[in-house]
């Protein structure tokens, strides 16, 4: 990284912290009003039960330990089966003609309904949040690995036929490098909506994990402790999507970066 790129990645961090500031400061100041601060909290007694949460007590690691496997495995899963799923019908068009309207249709449904029916086939452990997560994350991923399949060059695809490339190494060297891009931007989505999934299964049956805790404060009132439980959340999505983005950059080496290929 050059001077220019680092004093850049600097004046960017500044900007980023000065924006955070303000938004601290005004939540601060409207919060002094106790009609305000009853629905939107007060930073200083979120703060405060972050500290006590995650130093104190140190009672929420249960609750988060359970929340953070059902979404891991979640994305995991859903990643994995909408990237063979979106590999298969992306090189059968065939079989993705007459499976299309099935897969539009269960697209279009609205997920949520389906968690009390993952309660009732899987009960209220990890198993039918993950569930839930599941289709969530599935359907970003395949979508995108679908329409990556489907954007192949023409062009690129007959000159590897040309230099003798077999069916095994079109989808290694072209089917799979066209797609890898599509992935990850499909992956920065599934992180969230993965954690979607988990809360919103805590939300409808669960006796752990930080969706529970946050359904507990908000049927006592308790707003600080529902923002605290979102801000955790948040914290733990931006963490999984800066994972993400570092394994990317190692993985997506050969693609130039924006403005270099101006370069010549």
């Amino acid at each position: 990284m050059n001077t220019s790129s680092r004093t850049h990645t600097r004046l960017l961090r500044v900007w980023q912290l000065l924006i955070l500031s303000l938004i601290l400061v005004f939540w601060h100041w409207s919060s002094r009003k106790p009609e305000v601060a009853f629905f939107v909290g007060e930073p200083l007694i979120v703060w405060s039960r972050l500290i006590d949460w995650l130093f104190i007590k140190r009672d929420i690691y249960l609750h988060l330990g359970v929340t953070l496997l059902e979404t891991m495995l979640a994305f995991v899963i859903g990643t994995v089966a909408g990237l063979l799923s979106g590999l298969w019908l992306g090189l059968s068009p065939k079989t993705a003609l007459v499976l299309d309207p099935f897969i539009k249709g269960m697209n279009s449904m609205p997920r949520v309904i389906l968690a009390p029916i993952f309660c009732v086939w899987f009960g209220l452990g990890i198993w039918s949040k993950v569930a839930l997560s599941i289709t969530l994350v599935f359907f970003i991923v395949f979508f995108n690995v679908y329409q990556g399949i489907k954007e192949v060059s023409p062009v690129v695809l007959a000159n590897t036929k040309m230099l003798g490339a077999n069916y095994r190494q079109l989808i290694r060297h072209v089917y799979l490098p066209s797609a890898t891009s599509w992935v990850f931007s499909s992956l920065h989505t599934s992180v969230g909506l993965a954690f979607v999934g988990a809360v919103v299964g805590e939300y409808l049956g669960s006796a752990q994990g930080v969706g529970y805790l946050i359904l507990q404060a908000e049927g006592t009132f308790d707003i600080n402790t529902v923002f605290a439980g979102i801000i955790l959340l948040t914290l733990c999505a931006l963490v999984l999507d800066t994972l993400v983005t570092r394994i990317e950059s190692r993985l997506m080496v050969w693609q130039p970066k924006a403005g270099q290929t101006e370069k010549i």
